[in-house]
């Protein structure tokens, strides 16, 4: 392959949106210039805040943009949602430092995509190898104790996987949508008893008198996107946090991806009580922010889960990730998905532990999994 020059650029700002986007094949919402762009520029994503931006860029001899994977030096291991807490203490324990450390994924986002972007599939086939190296020289230079790579998709995970890197895995619940016509169509595919309880969920919702509005694109209004963020940061406050996430990034993705913005807004004589935002891309429904005030029976369910299939079904989108964790989404119909992360570990010496612990979890995951399939709510374990 032609000379390649690889660098890690410390904002994304030095990089052109077009030439990003161009790689972006896939349309993913999350890896959109736009997106990435809004979490650097609203300071929700910074030095500061322990994510120092380090997008590693391949260009050929031309000067143009041929490869990138979004990148953060961490300080920290908030935001990730794949917890390495006990290895971060193992090396605390010996005496070692484990931040800062190298993170390639999407900020606060447990979605499963793309991880390493180009044009083809041939380029990436070429800059894998190039990537990882660069990579490893990187974390040698700055003094990084490792390197990871979080929920990245089939292609992405071979391709920067190597005998050096250990594989994680993890667990989701997704939502598929069977060519159903209609929610009650999808509710027809249960079990009688599972079929009414979610029956009942939704009536009680509907029993409040709490309707629903659905704002799309750029018919999302200023005053629903305020009251959204309210509701949002206050179910951070509820649990003694602050949000990730803050009115600034709201404001720039509406603004600059409103095509890929679905925004349901519960009400109630004629007020906003809840709301949810998702994303979206041709064929995924991405459930990801969601807030209230005052508790009301099953209205998180409705808004987040049943809102969503019901959107899902009537667009005809093919799947609802709706989201990290949660036992409570396999009776609604969301099916255990494993998932996996990339780990590489300078120190040599912490390889061999930190392998049998991903031995050990891994078994007790496919355990996990086995055990979650056989609660799905489908009359024939779909």
């Amino acid at each position: 392959m032609a000379e390649l020059t690889l660098q890690f650029e410390q904002s994304l700002l030095n990089i052109k949106p077009d030439e990003w986007n161009a790689l972006n094949i896939t349309g993913n919402p999350f890896l959109k210039y736009e997106f990435l762009a809004a979490l650097e520029t609203s300071g929700s994503v910074s030095n500061s805040t322990g994510w120092q931006p380090s997008h590693l860029t391949a260009r050929n001899t031309e000067r143009q943009l041929i490869a990138v994977i979004p990148s953060y030096i961490k300080q920290h291991s908030y935001g990730e949602y794949v917890f390495d807490w006990s290895w971060a203490d193992a090396y605390s324990h010996y005496g070692h430092d484990y931040y800062p450390k190298l993170l390639s994924a999407i900020p606060f986002t447990p979605s499963v995509g793309p991880r390493l972007l180009a044009a083809s599939q041939e380029q990436l086939k070429d800059t894998s190898g190039y990537v990882l190296e660069a990579i490893k020289a990187y974390a040698e230079k700055k003094d990084l104790s490792s390197w990871h790579l979080l929920f990245p998709n089939p292609a992405s995970l071979d391709l920067l996987n190597d005998k050096q890197v250990m594989v994680r895995k993890g667990c989701q619940f997704q939502w598929s949508n069977q060519q159903y016509s209609s929610f009650n169509e999808f509710l027809d595919q249960m079990a009688s008893r599972k079929r009414k309880n979610i029956k009942k969920e939704r009536r009680q919702v509907s029993d409040q008198c709490i309707q629903f509005i659905h704002f799309e694109g750029k018919d999302i209004t200023q005053d629903a996107l305020d009251k959204f963020y309210i509701f949002y940061h206050a179910t951070y406050l509820k649990r003694g946090q602050q949000g990730y996430l803050n009115q600034s990034f709201f404001q720039k993705i509406r603004a600059t991806m409103p095509d890929n913005l679905l925004l349901v807004m519960a009400e109630k004589e004629g007020e906003f009580v809840a709301g949810a935002l998702f994303l979206k891309d041709s064929e995924t429904l991405y459930g990801r922010y969601w807030g209230c005030l005052d508790e009301y029976k099953q209205l998180h369910f409705e808004t987040c889960y049943y809102q969503g299939i019901d959107y899902c079904i009537q667009h005809q989108l093919k799947r609802f990730d709706a989201g990290a964790q949660g036992e409570h989404k396999i009776q609604r119909g969301f099916k255990p998905t494993p998932t996996y992360s990339l780990h590489w570990i300078k120190n040599r010496d912490f390889h061999a532990p930190i392998r049998d612990f991903i031995k050990r979890e891994t078994d007790q995951i496919d355990q996990y999994i086995e055990d979650a399939n056989r609660y799905l709510p489908f009359k024939n374990k779909l």
